[in-house]
């Protein structure tokens, strides 16, 4: 590359930069060539190795599989090395629905829907417009894949348009197609699933949240003479009040709940070591003498040779208990305090106490300061039955409910006296009869002033909740969403500077056409050049997004979104438009600028023919992003190395308890819907964007949604798990499908810019129609999105009148559905797998839960045991939620039964369930933790 330092020997300048330019362009094949063989090479590495260390590592390539609960257990995959790829492949993506939710299954089904859609385009647009770009045709200094691109067309031959433009009409028609038929299949789907009996009898589909209340209404009678009018009436309220210091004290009793479970664990396993090595020394000092030597069965003695066992703390002869006898008071958990003006302790500094007695005294103390409170509470709010419904009342014959509704009318309009302890904040949940009363609810206008009782969400779960968030008036709201938008465009300005540089390292070529001191750079190996301008742009650009979750969701938290799904599909909007912006429209105009930046010096006044040709070339760039998010990406989900590697690391460093060995090994595994589905539209838009324009991409598309589908169809099925708590019923996927337009835009305005600014030899603009033309397509596909959000839009949210009579019943056949169609015939099928998923009994019936030997999920030992557990409703958990149960292991030394007693005493609730401790110190589970809701 020597050509730089030699353009003196050029009589033309602009004939040296033009011969630059064509010795750059290779370096961009020879940058897709790198980026493409080191891809597969790890791909193909990362592959092999899965299906080696799958077979062996259970615990993390097929988790579902090892479950202690036997409803979320699913078979096995085959054993054989090259068996899981045609299983995986067979297996019938709408079984996530039972597994994992609507959310999974929804996501799956978008991957599936990119793959129909690009498939066709793929090959079409390879027979047709790859000739058509390549053969007979090129401009100065185009090589490569160069040759492929739109900007490839000679000036002469602007006639070869009308290609791209037949073809750009048909792929759009054909999008819509997909889209309309996937949007009717979504709310078919979405809608069999809020009927479902699954869902339409929990709770969770019978309330809504209301925020924004004002203080005439802040009392149940009040709110109750508000909403009976519904059908079926209100079942119960519960009030969100400003429980001051209450939380505070929650967190601490949680904090002091963990410290005594974690030093309780760690006082057995101490007392076992110490026991262990005193056997040990007995074994060596009887082989010494000839006797014979204690054995690990034996039980531990005191001086009078005594078993343990057998002290008692009350023992008044002996008061020492079997933890002192056992463990020195210098080897006892301990801890030091952080200072009162520090929030967490410092090394060597503060107060040293012993953990255990220190926990101890502190969940002693928070549950006496809970109980005060929650009594106070109590007090506050007598918690008076609800009334039963008009209507009922009228069925029976009775005046009772009608004059009990009075009564709370009366107390209604007198308005809710505030509690001068723990004052009702302006929001409240209500838990209705009948599922279509909750819809009915929110759709309907609340209160007679603006502002007043708007923010009203559905689909509530208690885990879903965020609790900070209940207390903004609508107009804090309002300037909080603001603050939290304009703080976003902010930082949308600001992270331009990053990753324009990323976009300028991907055309690091071009740079040594104009810069002397990068010459150096045009002087290193080809294979060099292609690692940093093909593979380090991509990895930049990747860490530079998973830095902006972070901040987005703190953005999100801060407008006041009172629910952890609501933050997901918030981000879900804002990572999208970063995504959009600095991972496409900016790479793709600052690859653009520096591939023109020749020309654009040496003639000015070319500079819109100039962009016409060059733009196109920033594809190299995505393709090699493509290649990396498909190829690497995919082996790497599939690999898990990560996982695998930390699964160990933290399994010996902190699987000290049941508790930290249980969530190591049978913990959930979830996504974060908010940042991985605007991941992959990203793809979409970049292959909408370059569909036409360098068709190529189609190809390598088609391959990485694929891989993609392949992927997630096995995580959802063998590997997460995601909570049903936090499962929207897919409204993900809308937003998705509005991605697809954006796509079609950034496509359609593109290619509506180069036929503007394509000219002839002479200067002329031959193109003008074919612009013309997307123009028109534009705005076809504006009307068409929106006659979708038109139509479909109301039903997203919302339950329509005509299936209130269906609520909670079975759906037997599609022709009663919304719809008479095969989306519907299989929404029904799936939410049958849903309600079997949900029953065990008809689980073991159809073969879901059972293992690869047949023997059903409920005979395994180590199977979860019954166990009642209580419904907390909507209350706050610092109100409600009793002290986490210390789960302990059962050593065999006895003492943890000792321990157990003592924490038992003071009123502590501890267990032993499902957890033993060896002679060694090593524990192990056979079930869930006692307080986990699974058990029930």
């Amino acid at each position: 590359m020597e050509w730089l330092l030699d353009c003196r020997h050029f009589r033309d300048m602009n004939s040296c930069l033009l011969s630059g330019v064509e010795t750059a362009k290779s370096a961009s094949t020879s940058s897709f060539v790198t980026a493409l063989v080191l891809n597969a090479a790890i791909f193909g590495i990362e592959i092999v190795a899965f299906t080696i260390l799958r077979p062996r590592f259970k615990a993390i390539y097929e988790p579902r599989t090892l479950t202690p609960v036997k409803s979320k257990r699913v078979n096995e995959l085959p054993r054989g090395l090259l068996a899981w790829p045609l299983a995986v492949f067979k297996a019938d993506y709408e079984d996530i629905k039972a597994v994992n939710g609507m959310d999974a299954y929804f996501f799956v089904r978008f991957l599936r829907l990119m793959c129909k859609v690009f498939i066709p385009i793929w090959l079409i647009s390879w027979v047709v417009l790859m000739p058509v770009t390549s053969v007979n045709t090129s401009v100065a200094g185009h090589s490569g894949l160069d040759i492929f691109v739109f900007g490839n067309v000679a000036k002469s031959q602007t006639d070869r348009y009308a290609a791209h433009i037949i073809l750009v009409w048909l792929f759009t028609i054909w999008i819509w197609y997909n889209i309309k038929r996937e949007m009717a299949h979504f709310i078919t789907t979405r809608q069999q699933h809020l009927i479902a009996p699954v869902h339409a009898l929990s709770v969770q589909a019978k309330t809504i949240l209301v925020t924004g209340i004002p203080a005439k209404y802040l009392n149940e009678p009040a709110l109750l003479k508000l909403y009976n009018h519904l059908p079926g009436g209100v079942k119960k309220i519960w009030l969100n009040r400003n429980l001051k210091e209450l939380p505070a004290i929650y967190d601490r009793r949680a904090e002091a709940s963990n410290k005594l479970e974690s030093a309780e664990n760690a006082l057995l396993k101490m007392a076992a070591k110490i026991r262990a090595k005193k056997l040990k020394k007995e074994a060596k000092a009887a082989k010494k003498s000839g006797a014979p030597a204690s054995t690990d069965d034996t039980p531990a003695t005191d001086a009078e040779g005594r078993p343990l066992t057998h002290v008692s703390v009350d023992d008044p002869e002996n008061n020492v208990s079997l933890a002192e006898k056992l463990v020195p008071q210098k080897k006892r958990p301990s801890h030091r305090l952080p200072l009162s003006f520090m929030p967490f302790a410092l090394p060597f500094i503060g107060e040293k106490v012993d953990s255990i007695n220190w926990a101890r005294d502190q969940i002693v103390a928070t549950n006496e300061l809970l109980a005060k409170g929650r009594a106070l509470i109590d007090s506050q709010s007598p918690g008076e039955a609800l009334p039963p419904h008009p209507s009922d009342a009228e069925s029976t014959g009775s005046n009772d409910g009608n004059e009990t509704d009075k009564k709370s009318s009366k107390k209604a309009e007198k308005g809710a006296a505030p509690s001068q302890e723990y004052p009702p904040l302006n929001s409240a949940f209500i838990t209705f009869n009948q599922q279509i009363a909750a819809h009915m609810a929110k759709n309907a206008l609340n209160h007679h002033d603006p502002y007043r009782m708007t923010g009203r969400y559905a689909e509530v779960a208690p885990e879903d909740v965020i609790w900070g968030n209940l207390s903004l008036n609508a107009y804090e709201a309002k300037v909080r969403m603001l603050i939290s938008y304009a703080a976003t465009a902010g930082l949308i300005i600001l992270w331009a500077i990053p990753v324009a540089f990323v976009g300028i390292v991907s055309n690091v070529h071009a740079l040594c056409l104009k810069y002397s001191w990068l010459a150096w750079l045009c002087k290193l190996p080809s294979p060099v050049v292609g690692i940093i301008q093909g593979i380090l742009p991509p990895v930049l650009l990747a860490v530079l997004m998973m830095l902006l979750p972070i901040v987005l969701r703190l953005l999100a938290r801060f407008e006041g979104i009172p629910k952890r799904t609501g933050l997901e599909l918030s981000l879900m909007t804002r990572f999208f438009i970063f995504q959009v912006i600095h991972s496409f429209l900016i790479i793709t105009i600052s690859s653009g600028i520096i591939a023109a930046l020749p020309g654009l010096l040496s003639n000015p006044g070319q500079i819109p023919s100039l962009l016409a040709q060059n733009l196109p070339q920033a594809s190299t760039f995505f393709l090699t992003y493509i290649l990396l998010q498909g190829l690497s990406g995919t082996a790497g989900g599939f690999l898990q190395l990560v996982t695998l590697i930390l699964y160990y690391v933290k399994l010996i460093i902190l699987g000290s308890t049941p508790r930290s060995i249980y969530g190591l090994k049978y913990g959930v595994r979830t996504v974060a819907w908010g940042t991985l589905f605007p991941s992959i539209t990203l793809l979409v838009v970049i292959g909408l964007g370059y569909s036409i324009i360098a068709p190529i991409i189609n190809g390598f598309l088609v391959v990485t949604f694929a891989l993609f589908y392949m992927l997630y169809k096995y995580l959802f099925l063998w590997v997460l798990e995601q909570p049903m708590s936090s499962d929207t019923g897919g409204l993900f996927f809308p937003k998705a499908i509005n991605h697809i337009f954006v796509g079609l835009y950034v496509e359609q305005i593109c290619l509506a810019a180069l036929f503007f600014l394509s000219a002839d030899q002479n200067g002329k603009h031959k193109a003008i129609p074919e612009g013309a033309l997307m123009v028109v397509l534009i705005v076809f596909t504006f009307f068409f999105q929106t006659m979708i959000n038109d139509s479909y839009g109301p039903l997203i949210h919302s339950l329509p009148l005509s299936l209130a009579d269906r609520l909670g019943e079975e759906p037997t056949r599609a022709s009663e559905g919304p719809r008479e169609s095969e989306e519907s015939r299989d929404a029904v099928v799936s939410e049958k797998k849903a309600t079997i998923a949900a029953d065990p009994e008809a689980q073991n019936s159809a073969g879901i839960g059972k293992s690869t030997n047949g023997k059903e999920a409920a005979d395994d030992e180590t199977d979860m045991k019954p166990r009642e557990q209580p419904d907390y409703g909507f209350a706050h958990p610092a109100v409600s939620r009793p002290q986490r149960t210390v789960w302990m292991a059962k050593d065999t030394l006895g003492l943890s039964a000792e321990e157990a007693a003592a924490n038992k005493e003071r009123g502590i609730d501890v267990s032993t369930i499902d957890a033993e401790m060896d002679a060694k110190g090593n524990v192990t589970i056979q079930g869930p933790p006692p307080d986990e809701e699974s058990r029930a």
